[in-house]
């Protein structure tokens, strides 16, 4: 296996120009060398003939020089030779699609991608993005905001939302997506509760993200109020409500609420306003015009009974969190030292967030990437990619070392 160190500098590394009409050359890998690699190995008569092809099929969109000027094209001075190389492959083969390159790498050997990588990796890398003149304001722990935003509600919700008043639900156990969904429902007026419409109607959508996310944190419990009905009569009836609520009351589908632990009065006025049809409902209201009283408050004793479990849901990591998980892969403050990995130092903030959203959203495709950007929210990619482009961005120069002689055994 060959090995290199790596050595990060200030400036581009230097190449020799090489005069024009040379001879072209196709670059050499040695023998083991992996396939991925072989931009490392090109020489500067290679980069030169690089650099012609780069002129001819690339300046418009990437810059002279591999620095863009277009938004949402990303520069490539100074990136990763065998990444370069890795992606320009992904487009010819369609593992990766966008109109404009694929129709350019089209028309080019793979020996021309190689060595149009190994020019752009040669050229001095892009200023970092200044700073803006005025500092943004320190972004609010979403998890701090919504215990503050949801101090209002432990009057009758209880302080960490677990009920003590009956007739009162308990927030906790839910997922943030329903939670939102419910206090949507009551700003629209299609729940009717005039209080409730009320107070959702002050909360913009990031406070009701916010105090979602804080009930869906909080150590989920049952509710401290009564339960009258035959609990073991609920369970048995309750067969038919598994499909979705889950068996044991915990819902695995995000829009379906968990009953586990729920307030019974609650429960209860909630099945009889499906009933009667004032709470709408195509899965619920059929249900629930087939149950009388008593099935109703059988159900809510099984439910109230049983032991509410915790959403899927984890606590928002803070920037400085996601740039050291970021760096790991991307090298400190984005400027790998791996050739496959991209830098992202000093790179176009509109194109790292096209990019995060890309894997956010599937549309671009890695295992680690999205399991990363799963968990990023809109804030999350703003803030990282201006984070990143602000970087001083650092060239690297691969020396390729011999294999270490065997040393005869005695």
């Amino acid at each position: 296996m060959n090995r290199f160190v790596v050595v990060l500098l200030a400036v581009g590394a230097a190449i020799a120009a090489h005069p024009p009409g040379a001879a072209a050359q196709t670059v050499r890998v040695p023998a083991g060398a992996s396939d991925e690699l072989r931009a490392v190995y090109a020489t500067p008569v290679e980069i030169a003939d690089g650099a012609r092809v780069a002129q001819t099929a690339c300046a418009r969109c990437h810059g002279a020089n591999g620095i863009s000027t277009t938004k949402g094209v990303p520069h490539l001075a100074g990136q990763r030779a065998a990444y370069i190389d890795l992606q320009l492959r992904a487009y010819r083969h369609s593992a990766r699609v966008q109109g404009a390159m694929t129709g350019v790498v089209r028309y080019l050997s793979d020996d021309a991608l190689v060595k149009v990588a190994a020019y752009y990796a040669s050229l001095d890398p892009p200023r970092p993005a200044p700073a803006p003149a005025k500092a943004a304001p320190k972004a609010a722990d979403p998890l701090q905001a919504g215990k503050a935003a949801a101090a209002g509600c432990g009057g009758c919700h209880g302080e960490s939302g677990v009920s003590v008043i009956p007739g009162m639900p308990s927030l906790v156990g839910l997922d943030p997506k329903y939670f939102v969904t419910a206090m949507n429902a009551y700003k629209s007026g299609t729940r009717k509760h005039d209080l409730m419409t009320s107070l959702a109607g002050t909360m913009s959508a990031e406070t009701m993200s916010n105090v979602a996310l804080y009930y869906a944190l909080q150590k989920p419990a049952k509710a401290q109020t009564p339960a009258p009905g035959d609990a073991a009569a609920g369970k048995a009836a309750a067969a038919a409500c598994s499909a979705c609520h889950g068996d044991a009351g915990v819902s695995g589908n995000p829009l379906t609420p968990s009953v586990a632990g729920q307030d019974a009065e609650y429960f209860v006025a909630t099945l009889s306003a499906y009933k009667d049809g004032s709470r709408k409902d195509d899965s619920m209201n059929g249900p629930a015009a087939a149950l009388d009283e008593k099935a109703m408050r059988d159900l809510a004793a099984y439910y109230a009974a049983l032991q509410p479990q915790a959403p899927n849901v984890r606590r928002p990591l803070t920037a400085a969190e996601w740039t050291e998980r970021c760096d790991r892969c991307h090298g400190a403050n984005g400027n790998s030292t791996d050739p496959l990995m991209p830098r992202l130092s000093a790179q176009r903030v509109d194109w790292l967030e096209q990019v995060l959203e890309s894997y956010r959203t599937g549309a671009r495709k890695s295992t680690a990437m999205a399991a990363m950007s799963a968990l990023m929210s809109e804030r999350d990619v703003k803030d990282l990619a201006a984070h990143y482009s602000r970087q001083t961005a650092r060239a690297v120069v691969y020396l390729v070392l011999p294999p270490a002689e065997k040393k005869s055994g005695k």
